[in-house]
């Protein structure tokens, strides 16, 4: 989700749902380590429970990074086994990595080592790489960097073809084989397994909840982030901060980038985020084509937000608030 779940659209996403744990972008070790480190690590308590996800093979500067992210404060490292884009593939990491099982344990085991069992290490990874289709390639994968220290493995339900596809085209074109997941469950009882790739529905994350331990939603959350409204009373029976609606959590957003602009940071970069919450509402479209304006980035949110609703009748605006 590189340049997709930064930290203002984490903060968008806590308005929706307090429990779902929320994962950064990517971050390169090398960009922990001689770059950025404020620009790559900061993020706001509201985000928690927080996991920052890393790509890198060498364990030292794993666990480098590692530390950090527990110095930070992040609730969990997620070291990323799963992306198969070539500029990933060049840098040694990703999802190449695990036809090298025991590189992905040797950093793994620096990265608990470094951390001494503060917050847990886990591993996101593909079912296999390029067409290969055994179940016993994957289960040894798991098998060996579960010995190195790694409970948790989220599992996208697909190979990663590492040449001839793009990275959008292994999220569609490699078949889901949802049940090496569930194998890996049943094989591995001891371990945490999370279902990844491919979900779009709360029936299919409660129908794949009956197999494994949880499930990671990605596009999907983002594209349609009203889903994860219901998330926390559907799965973790508790009630979520949107009880009062769309226009609440609306309010409460528009009242984020204000604190944006007034400290001098342009609000669009975070806004684009937000432009999925009314959709399925009717005058979603205009309300997209409104914020996505170029000829408004400079002025204050909330002043916008009042020009917004005046434009609005009376009855659009009570359906708008009655919507969920």
């Amino acid at each position: 989700m590189l340049d997709w779940t930064d930290r203002h659209c984490r903060v968008f996403h806590r308005l929706l749902t307090r429990r779902t744990r929320l994962y950064t972008e990517m971050v390169t070790t090398g960009a922990l380590i001689h770059g950025d480190r404020r620009r790559h690590l900061d993020f706001d308590a509201v985000e928690h429970p927080l996991a920052l996800q890393l790509g890198g093979s060498e364990p030292q500067d794993l666990a480098t990074s590692a530390r950090l992210a527990l110095e930070w404060g992040y609730d969990e490292v997620n070291l990323n086994c799963g992306c198969p884009s070539e500029r990933v593939q060049r840098g040694a990491f990703g999802a190449c990595l695990m036809a090298e099982p025991q590189t992905v344990a040797a950093g793994v085991r620096a990265m608990v080592d470094a951390v001494g069992g503060e917050i847990p290490i886990t591993v996101k990874h593909r079912i296999g790489i390029d067409r290969g289709e055994s179940y016993d390639f994957v289960a040894d994968f798991v098998g060996t960097v579960a010995n190195a220290g790694c409970e948790v493995f989220i599992v996208h339900a697909r190979n990663a073809w590492l040449q001839g596809l793009s990275p959008k085209e292994n999220r569609d074109i490699p078949p889901l084989r949802y049940e090496f997941v569930y194998r890996l469950k049943r094989d591995f009882p001891a371990l945490t397994i999370v279902l990844n790739g491919g979900v779009k529905t709360d029936d299919e994350i409660a129908a794949h909840l009956q197999q494994v331990d949880g499930v990671m939603v990605g596009r999907q959350a983002y594209h349609e982030p009203w889903q994860l409204a219901g998330w926390d009373q559907r799965f973790f029976n508790e009630p979520g901060p949107a009880l009062a609606g769309r226009l609440a959590v609306e309010e409460a957003w528009i009242a984020h980038l204000e604190r944006l602009h007034r400290a001098g940071t342009p609000w669009p970069t975070a806004m684009r985020h937000a432009l999925g919450l009314w959709n399925g509402v009717r005058g979603a479209r205009a309300w997209r084509q409104f914020w996505s304006d170029h000829r408004i980035k400079a002025e204050a949110p909330q002043r916008l937000l009042e020009r917004w609703r005046e434009r609005i009748p009376t009855a659009a605006r009570e359906a708008l608030a009655a919507a969920t």
